[in-house]
């Protein structure tokens, strides 16, 4: 059965102009690239996929030149079948296997324009690096992540909420017992994560255990391609990098903590880790104005594992029992569980992520007084209607969030959002050390963090 994504409308208006460009589409491994395409491959008179690691006898057709008349020909040949521009979707999977197949791609949109072309990968920007040219311009790249926390609702058959929730506002939130059940089902997400098997695990079992044996074989999948890394770096230090950014979630990164490595060498797995799609990095930021990259500093990074319930099992493996954790999750109260542990502001970053439009590659930053001795934070930080927004992510009171005030004055913004597991709701503060500017805090559940990127 296939769970509808947040990318299949933008594959599907992609499909439906006359002119495009060839897609790549990239992401790390199974967060459901393949599905993905299979199902637009069905708006389509015919679907031919081909998979340059599992039948490499694709690759030839690469060879010796680039000729796209010739490449579809022989493709056909092959495998048996007509390709039609106009009327074909052609999808190359594991394409990184084949750098020739790459680097093709940039001349089907100048010589057979109407044919409807789809690459995916993994570990493609590894592939990318290694090439002397890529077709800037010519391809048209879009990234693809786990699944979201509506699209997890929606794949339990949770439509009917997923409509009330997006009708509820600041001044009509929603009734305590619809509120409590979207509380309850984002707890379970947080332990189930996004991954598509393991959503479908979930859904068909309510196992949790057996979402974590899958978990567990998503994670060594990811470790097993780590040795294609070896001429590049030492394999212990990339698992060790890996599991040590679980441990430091929404922490600024200290690299020490990873072991006896240098430095230099742990922000290089760490690249690496967040080339693959692994890791999100979430960089400091002035945020004296857009873009926010424009004054980031990257000395202070925090990392995201890419899903909440594969970051829960490397817990699990660097440190044994996590039981607490888990428990934690599924009965703390609602403040104790955003305000103690990271996982509800992990959860708010990666949604933060995977709302926003696949056809950039989407950066998080955060700000921190960087004064000695200076605890001030602010979680995150999004571009909103030309101006910064901070998000804070908890739930507190007005008289807990003194980092959020204090950054709004010294930013002169009059906007910001406290992300909680509290109702919708709204509150203006009036602030007396800054000429009684009254400053509006839009309360955002963090079940309901998509609403921030449908209105903006």
């Amino acid at each position: 059965m296939y769970y509808n994504r947040h990318i299949d409308k933008y594959l599907s208006e992609w499909a439906s102009r006359d002119t495009h460009k060839p897609i790549l589409l990239r992401g790390a491994r199974q967060v459901g690239k393949s599905t993905a395409v299979r199902q637009l491959g069905r708006q389509f008179a015919s679907y031919v996929e081909i998979n340059l690691e599992r039948e490499p006898q694709y690759k030839a057709a690469f060879l010796p030149d680039l000729n796209v008349d010739r490449i579809i020909s022989q493709i056909s040949a092959i495998c048996r079948r007509r390709i039609e521009p106009g009327k074909t979707l052609l999808f190359i999977d594991e394409i990184q296997e084949c750098p020739e197949a790459i680097m093709s791609l940039r001349f089907f949109k100048e010589d057979m324009p109407s044919l409807h072309v789809i690459a995916a990968g993994s570990l493609l920007e590894f592939a990318l690096e290694s090439l002397p040219t890529f077709g800037v311009g010519r391809i048209h790249s879009m990234f693809m992540y786990p699944m979201t926390f509506d699209e997890f609702l929606l794949a339990n058959g949770e439509d009917l909420l997923v409509e009330a929730r997006d009708q509820a506002t600041h001044s009509s939130p929603l009734p305590l017992p619809l509120h409590d059940k979207l509380v309850s089902l984002l707890r379970t997400y947080m332990l189930v994560g996004g991954m598509p098997e393991c959503v479908a695990k979930w859904v068909a079992t309510h196992d949790y255990l057996l979402c974590q044996e899958l978990q567990d074989d998503i994670l060594t999948s990811y470790e097993d391609d780590f040795p294609k890394y070896r001429k590049r770096i030492d394999i212990t230090l990339l698992r060790h990098t890996l599991r040590s950014a679980a441990m430091q979630a929404t922490k600024k990164f200290v690299f020490s903590q990873v072991g006896d490595y240098k430095a230099a060498d742990v922000k290089r797995a760490l690249d690496m880790l967040t080339q693959a799609g692994i890791l999100i990095p979430v960089t400091h930021s002035d945020a004296n104005g857009l873009p926010l990259g424009s004054e980031a500093n990257t000395s202070y990074r925090k990392y995201l594992l890419l899903d909440t319930g594969l970051t829960l099992r490397l817990l699990h493996m660097s440190l044994g029992d996590i039981s607490d954790v888990t428990t934690h999750i599924l009965t703390a109260t609602v403040s104790d569980l955003v305000n103690k542990g990271a996982m509800a502001e992990l959860v708010a970053g990666l949604e933060m992520v995977h709302y926003q439009t696949p056809n950039l590659r989407h950066e998080l930053y955060y700000w921190v007084r960087l004064s000695k001795n200076a605890l001030a934070e602010i979680d995150y930080l999004l571009p909103h209607r030309l101006h910064v927004l901070p998000i804070e992510v908890k739930a507190g009171t007005q008289g807990g969030m003194k980092s959020l005030w204090s950054f709004m004055r010294d930013k002169h913004l009059t906007e910001a959002v406290r992300c909680s597991l509290e109702n919708f709701g709204a509150f203006d503060y009036t602030d007396k050390e800054d000429n009684d500017t009254v400053r509006h805090i839009n309360i955002c559940p963090l079940y309901a963090l998509s609403s921030l990127f449908r209105s903006s």
